[in-house]
């Protein structure tokens, strides 16, 4: 008896994996929830509510272009609301609603939308909105408390920018009971959120391990302190780093794909952070040094493609005309 059988034609990709964008994204929400609570415990309730602000703009920003252009919406991938709580971790917790909603739009409707939704930007989303902040708003960008209705003060990276160690012990700034952007003090919260997304393999160890260890080797070796390992450690721990090697460097969309080219971006994102530390006029260098870094991916992916087999390369098609 002979079975009529049809033969399926379709597109790639053929493999298919019930984890989608929605579980990738849940995955970075969980991992961002220690960060978020260690700031509450260390500031109070206003973290919280910062977030919460920033969150629900992106979501209705994302929900309102996408229904006014009529396409199919996309809040429910989550990705808008990873992008609200990164840009929201940016952030002083004295930061005023009414700037966070503006730079919830410049994130999610100039930075993503506009280049065509999820995993068609050019920059990560959050930190071009971080940067659109601090160049228009920087005073308020750069206004830091250490405590709530405490004065101002200079942060760990300020003094480091300045050319001294900080006087806040290591500790202090590994469990981040320091000053500075809420969702980036805590470097214990930060490193057990990427150790999560090492976990569930949303991410890999090449690029944070490359950006973090190239800050860490130059600051180490050019130190501007007397003691070269505290000033290195000091390096590490304050400011954006963490924050932005783990979840905003390792962005799908705006990193290199093949393994070569992410060590390459992770090498080049660590000096340019240590570059603009050192000589720029701000004290931190992560989000400008990540944002340039982004414009070289596709650079990256294509100089370190491995090479096809039974493809020929143009060199070699050039060659064989010839002969």
């Amino acid at each position: 008896m002979n079975e009529e059988r049809k033969l399926i034609v379709s597109s790639s990709p053929h493999i298919r994996t019930p984890r989608g964008t929605q579980q990738i994204m849940l995955d970075v929400i969980i991992a961002l929830l220690p960060a978020l609570v260690a700031a509450v415990i260390f500031f109070g309730i206003k973290p919280l509510i910062v977030t919460a602000v920033s969150v629900v703009s992106c979501v209705v920003f994302e929900f309102g272009y996408r229904k006014l252009l009529k396409k199919p919406n996309s809040y429910m991938d989550l990705s808008a609301v990873v992008t609200g709580m990164l840009l929201a971790y940016c952030l002083p917790y004295t930061f005023p609603w009414w700037a966070t909603i503006i730079g919830a739009f410049f994130s999610i409707v100039l930075v993503k939308q506009l280049f065509g939704g999820i995993g068609k930007n050019i920059w990560n989303p959050a930190l071009a909105g971080r940067a659109f902040l601090l160049i228009s708003y920087a005073v308020l960008m750069t206004t830091w408390t250490d405590k709530p209705d405490a004065a101002t003060f200079a942060t760990p990276l300020a003094s480091l920018h300045a050319g001294s160690l900080a006087p806040d012990s290591i500790w202090n700034m590994f469990i981040g009971n320091i000053g500075g952007s809420f969702g980036e003090v805590s470097a214990l919260a930060l490193l057990l959120g990427g150790a999560w997304l090492v976990y569930r393999k949303v991410i890999s160890l090449r690029i944070p391990v490359t950006y973090i260890g190239t800050v860490a080797v130059l600051t180490l070796i050019f130190s501007r302190g007397n003691n070269h390992f505290l000033w290195m450690l000091q390096n590490v721990l304050s400011g954006g780093l963490l924050l932005g090697a783990i979840f905003m460097a390792t962005d799908y969309c705006t990193s290199p794909v093949t393994p070569n080219g992410q060590l390459i971006f992770g090498v080049g994102c660590g000096l340019l952070t240590v570059l603009i530390r050192y000589f720029g006029s701000y004290p931190e260098g992560v989000s400008f040094a990540i944002l340039i870094m982004n414009c070289c991916t596709w650079l990256i992916d294509q100089h370190t493609a491995p090479r096809r087999f039974g493809v020929v390369g143009k060199k070699s098609k050039k060659e064989g005309a010839k002969g």
